[in-house]
């Protein structure tokens, strides 16, 4: 069976829309569109593969879509509905399950009300042809961490609940059963499935007040997508989760900084603790820590306690649009780079968590800027992850001049894997144990 990356479709998928009832339907006088910044596109063939299974459709609420008329290859406003001159219409879009990355965003304009922001997801173009979706992506993982396919919602419930009734007194634990059984949260299933990489959620506050956080948000703006955690653990309890996942999974990971979480570098003591605690007990598995990586010596300090790695989570190689995204409070982008060299000097794996949205990520000034920053810092792996944020707000929020065209993000790639040969590309955090 092909893989995911070689199906692609005999020509253009039709555009889609939805009407005033919700209801999803295609366009064949128009192709699909892609949006890059403030950019149309007709997609390549080989831009375009199934929907991965796990994905969702969204309709996007007063936004006009945008399709190519095949006879004069150019992009066409829709707007109203076909089947009912004056109705309602809607563009949509597609959320692409784990391990995808969007080469093209939804295609479409806002209308005349000035609408509200779209919530905390990524929102890749999507057609239909040959009676199934089609999205402009990639697999960019072969890993299937947070694939469920061949688990039940019901075995996943089972497992959850025993996981809860063993560890009663771990609050910890407590509070993962309702990241798994209310949020479906993908690390904490896995937990209690007993595979690949669970989380170690323990910092109810954070440093950065990110525009696109999404477990806090401030009222009358988006909506989150999950709760924050509201306590700090002991390192006994995080300690017991990790040995649980580490001594039982052939090359576990566990990993702090969730997305239930603010920034865990402020638990650094904790966290310390917590691994002396566990690499007292087990060499086995990978020690890993997610974060905005703003305090460079409580980064050296856990590296020195046993940390293996670090996903640096950036959206930007260009101080200023960082900045404007994070909004940090003590500290700056900096910090960021020396959290970089000293994971490097104590010989630790680094992975840049590269927020990838195009129009943005391709850019050639910002192409330009994470050359350096990869030239100068050299880390190990970077992860292709969507930004999930409303594309409009975003573009408003990090004042992009876009002074040039994107170069397309299958271009980008392309670019930057030949220029550093040496660097890995993924998705998720690897086992290194």
């Amino acid at each position: 069976m092909p893989a995911a990356n070689d199906i692609h479709p005999r020509r253009l998928p039709h555009l889609l829309y939805a009407n005033a009832q919700g209801e999803i339907l295609d366009l064949p006088d128009l192709d699909m569109a892609g949006r890059a910044g403030r950019w149309f596109f007709k997609p390549e063939l080989s831009d375009i593969i199934p929907l991965p299974e796990g994905s969702d459709i969204f309709v996007l609420p007063n936004r006009l879509p945008i399709g190519f008329d095949p006879q004069t290859d150019e992009p066409v406003l829709v707007p109203d509905d076909p089947d009912l001159p004056g109705g309602v219409i809607q563009a949509v879009a597609a959320f692409m399950a784990p391990a995808h990355t969007a080469l093209y965003s939804a295609a479409y304009e806002k209308d005349s009300s000035d609408p509200p922001h779209l919530p905390l997801f990524a929102y890749t173009a999507v057609g239909w042809l040959d009676g199934r979706f089609w999205v402009c992506g990639f697999r960019s993982d072969a890993d299937q961490r947070q694939e469920f396919g061949d688990f039940t919602a019901e075995t996943i419930r089972d497992k959850t609940n025993q996981g809860l009734k063993k560890y009663k007194n771990n609050r910890l634990i407590q509070h993962l059963g309702k990241c798994s059984l209310t949020y479906g949260c993908p690390a904490a299933k896995n937990l209690f499935l007993g595979r690949h990489e669970a989380p170690l959620p323990c910092s109810p506050v954070c440093n950065a007040r990110c525009v696109g956080c999404i477990s806090l948000q401030p009222s009358g703006c988006c909506p989150s997508t999950q709760e924050r955690l509201k306590f700090v653990p002991t390192p006994q309890e995080i300690a017991q989760v990790a040995l649980h996942h580490l001594k039982q999974v052939p090359h576990g990971v566990v990993s702090f900084g969730q997305g239930c979480e603010g920034e865990p570098l402020l638990q650094a003591d904790t966290i310390e603790k917590a691994i002396r605690l566990i690499r007292r007990q087990t060499d086995k598995g990978t020690i890993n820590l997610n974060s905005n990586s703003s305090l460079p010596e409580a980064v050296a300090r856990l590296a020195a306690a046993g940390l293996d790695s670090i996903r640096v989570s950036i959206n930007s190689a260009r101080k200023g649009c960082h900045t404007l995204y994070y909004r940090p409070e003590g500290f700056n982008f900096k910090n960021v780079l020396e959290s970089i060299l000293a994971m490097k000097k104590a010989g630790r794996f680094v992975s840049l968590n590269y927020f990838i949205l195009p129009g943005f990520s391709d850019d050639p000034d910002e192409y330009a800027a994470f050359c350096d920053l990869v030239d100068l810092y050299r880390p190990d792996l970077i992860q292709l992850r969507n930004l999930n944020m409303d594309p409009d707000w975003y573009f408003e929020v990090v004042q992009h001049p876009a002074r040039h065209k994107p170069m397309g993000v299958q271009k980008w790639l392309h670019r930057v894997k030949k220029r550093f040969p040496d660097v890995k590309f993924g998705y998720f955090n690897p086992p290194l144990r």
